[in-house]
């Protein structure tokens, strides 16, 4: 407490001019969130904390630096990220986004969860305390995410309570079991309760959700929702009184469609998020500075867009000192090379610079040590080709899982497919492909079996450990021999991305850490997935859209509109099985 005390004390002789301070950053076009508007000033830092941002000159410090007129904007803030999505552990996560000026983020593992439960939320906790960023975590509120499907754990609420008093927790994260919610499960409701009664925040997940759904999700109390994918979603949000995070990711790309909601009056409403972005993006792109750019692109003006990502996202999520470049906040700022594209020059965190010239300061970083049985999470057994046999016996109609490239949704589609034998057959040239959703936690011997369009695989299969949410093994492919050998490729690495072709395969990138995340440097990391892009391109020369992202989200079955689990295929509008096969005297009587 004394210490405290002291250096309290001290800011608040800085502030007034009557100590020195440790650092000033002269002659910035400093950005006001507030009021959105540039002011030329000093940003004057003592103990992490800016004291005083200074028109007029007369502060000194023992380090200072020339901003040279550059503009200068808050410490960018991600309001929903899946870390595991990026295929790294915290640590390194934090290494490849700092550069591009995200200071904060506020993650959901629930990734990890689906896998290890509570284990895996805390060594994500004690791994981000590596990161030169600030990392914030949502208890995931929905493992597994349904009950057709099953994860290798499940999490209620007194799993959850322990964690709800952590420093780094900000309340329950992405409420995606609707049914649950809006059928008052007693375990979905002690969740939110207990978050309240912390004074957290609640996050929502109202993908398809029509405006009477949406009102349940409010009255249950949950405040924002990240799954808008027009215009019109998200004025019926802000309407009803949530926060509505405005997505641009790798596989779901919303920020163009969303924008036009965005006015002066609601404006205060929007924050940005990323929701799920690979590495090879992450690291070309960054993640909120690319928001910012696109929006500023689409029309938007350049401070209402900095104001997102930063005022907003603080308030939303109660981080009362950040976001702001004012008297009392944290000194986390960027000085930009370009407005316009939001590139980031220089990075400074709690008011030491970590980023110059766009080149991270620090140098190798400590990993948190990864428990065993996250280590050995990928249990596959033995399969023969006819454990991926799918029979028609009367007919060759059938429901198919059509993909929108780019997009976490799917449509129904009912269409012819090749049968002999009573068995379906992959057709290359209808682009009607196999896929399969194997359990691998708890060698239960599901597998869900289902036909997908829009792949368009020329040869081989993929396959991945990475599905969304359960994480189960999922493969695609234009041939059984192909798809198992994927299969087994996973198992012998332990999880991690996979492409086979005629028996060989050729590309894989590991992810032993639970099947979602790699052991190895983000560079390393980055050179493997752009092997494995390489690799896919031999499957299908005219791929334009990421193949593997978009695939890891056909398992999920809270995400119209069908779906495939390791119990097999999901109508998800209905929220029931369905058969792949078709029955045409039953279509034709309904």
């Amino acid at each position: 407490m004394k210490e405290d005390l002291l250096r309290k004390k001290e800011i608040i002789l800085c502030s007034q001019n009557n100590k020195k301070a440790d650092f000033i950053l002269r002659n910035a076009q400093v950005a006001d969130v507030f009021n959105l508007e540039w002011r030329k000033a000093d940003i004057v830092v003592t103990n992490g904390m800016i004291v005083a941002i200074d028109t007029e000159g007369i502060f000194e410090a023992e380090n200072e630096e020339d901003a040279n007129d550059k503009y200068v904007i808050p410490g960018l803030i991600d309001g929903h990220i899946h870390i595991e999505s990026s295929m790294l552990p915290p640590s390194e996560f934090s290494k490849i986004l700092l550069p591009h000026g995200i200071t904060t983020v506020i993650t959901d593992p629930h990734e990890i969860a689906n896998v290890a439960g509570a284990e895996g939320i805390q060594f994500m906790l004690n791994d981000a305390k590596n990161a030169d960023m600030d990392i914030h975590v949502m208890l995931p509120s929905s493992v597994p995410a349904t009950s057709f499907e099953n994860a290798g754990a499940t999490l209620r609420a007194k799993d959850l309570a322990p964690f709800l008093t952590q420093l780094d927790v900000l309340g329950l994260a992405e409420v995606m079991d609707f049914p649950s919610v809006l059928n008052g499960d007693e375990d979905m409701l002690l969740k939110i309760a207990q978050t309240e009664a912390n004074n957290l925040v609640i996050d929502g997940h109202g993908a398809g959700l029509n405006a009477k759904q949406i009102r349940g999700y409010r009255v249950a109390g949950i405040q924002t929702d990240h799954e808008c994918v027009t215009a019109d979603e998200a004025r019926i949000r802000i309407q009803q009184g949530m926060n509505v995070l405005i997505r641009e990711g790798s596989a779901a790309k919303n920020l163009r469609d969303v924008l036009p909601a965005v006015n002066s009056a609601n404006a205060r409403r929007f924050l940005f998020c990323t929701d799920d972005k690979h590495l090879d993006e992450l690291i070309e792109e960054g993640s909120i500075n690319h928001a910012i750019a696109l929006a500023i692109e689409e029309g938007m003006e350049p401070l209402q867009a900095i104001q997102l990502a930063t005022l907003n996202a603080a308030e939303c999520y109660k981080l009362k000192k950040k976001g702001v470049l004012a008297e009392g906040f944290k000194a986390d700022f960027i000085l930009l090379d370009d407005l316009t594209t939001c590139k980031p020059q220089d990075v400074w965190k709690n008011g030491n610079k970590v980023v110059e010239n766009g080149q991270l300061l620090s140098g190798k970083i400590k990993h948190e040590p990864v428990p065993s049985a996250i280590l050995q999470s990928v249990h596959i057994p033995k399969l023969t080709s006819q454990d991926l046999g799918i029979a028609f016996k009367k007919g060759n109609l059938a429901n198919i899982i059509e993909i929108e490239p780019n997009q976490l949704i799917t449509h129904k589609k009912i269409a012819k497919v090749q049968v002999e034998n009573e068995m379906f057959v992959p057709s290359i040239n209808d682009d009607y492909l196999k896929l399969a959703v194997i359990e691998r936690h708890h060698n239960l011997g599901n597998i869900g079996l289902g036909i997908v369009h829009g792949f368009g695989l020329q040869k081989g299969a993929v396959a991945t450990t990475v599905a969304h949410d359960s994480h189960n093994a999922l493969v695609c492919g234009t041939n059984d021999e192909d798809m198992l050998l994927a299969l087994d490729a996973l198992q012998k690495m332990q999880g991690g991305y996979v492409v086979v072709a005629d028996g060989e395969v050729l590309s894989a990138l590991p992810l032993t850490i639970a099947g979602l995340m790699t052991n190895v440097e983000a560079e390393e990391a980055a050179k493997q997935l752009h092997d494995l892009h390489c690799a896919l391109l031999q499957l299908n020369p005219d791929l334009n859209f990421h193949l593997f992202l978009t695939l890891s989200f056909i398992a999920l079955p809270v995400i119209p509109s069908i779906k495939l689990t390791d119990t097999g295929l999901f109508d998800v509008t209905n929220f029931k099985h369905i058969p792949v096969e078709v029955d045409i005297i039953e279509t034709i009587n309904k």
